[in-house]
């Protein structure tokens, strides 16, 4: 798994929304810095808190000129439930073959209760305009994602 890094180019990519409609990183690149975060999958615990949090700190984020996009490996339709339920206000896309997670060096081998399988790991990249990987974060936890994206977006 060869993670991006600071530094690197983001891999433009086009990816279906909870619509089935195309959404690639150029074009939201056009506007915003994008904030790219990978995660496992939609409606589980961990996710739905740092789901919730992004979506309670749109306009802080806006303020950095930032918008969040989420992706795992959920089918459109599980998407659009977990954007009705917790009325999320961003846009999640759907990874299935990880293809993406693949290209960003965050599907790999996974353990929990003892057993191993290859997953999405709980990453996120700041991507500035020109395509730019700024930042990656890595060292967090799910209730906490916002806040220290938060906190690096003041510090820089």
């Amino acid at each position: 798994m060869e993670r991006l890094q600071a530094g690197d180019k983001a891999p433009n990519f086009e990816l279906l929304d909870k619509n089935e409609e195309k959404v690639s990183l150029h074009e939201l690149l056009k506007d915003h810095r994008v904030l790219v975060y990978f995660y496992p999958k939609a409606m589980t615990p961990g996710c739905t808190v740092q789901a919730q949090n992004l979506r309670d700190e749109k306009e802080s984020l806006l303020k950095h000129n930032v918008v969040s996009i989420g992706i795992s490996p959920d089918a459109p339709k599980r998407l659009a439930k977990f954007t009705e339920r917790d009325e999320l206000n961003f846009t999640l896309l759907s990874d299935e073959d990880h293809a993406v997670a693949d290209q960003f060096g965050v599907w790999g081998p996974k353990k929990f209760m003892g057993k191993e399988y290859d997953g999405i790991h709980r990453i996120s990249f700041l991507v500035e305009q020109d395509g730019t990987v700024s930042h990656v974060f890595d060292k967090f936890k799910t209730k906490e994602h916002h806040q220290v994206v938060l906190d690096h977006l003041e510090q820089s």
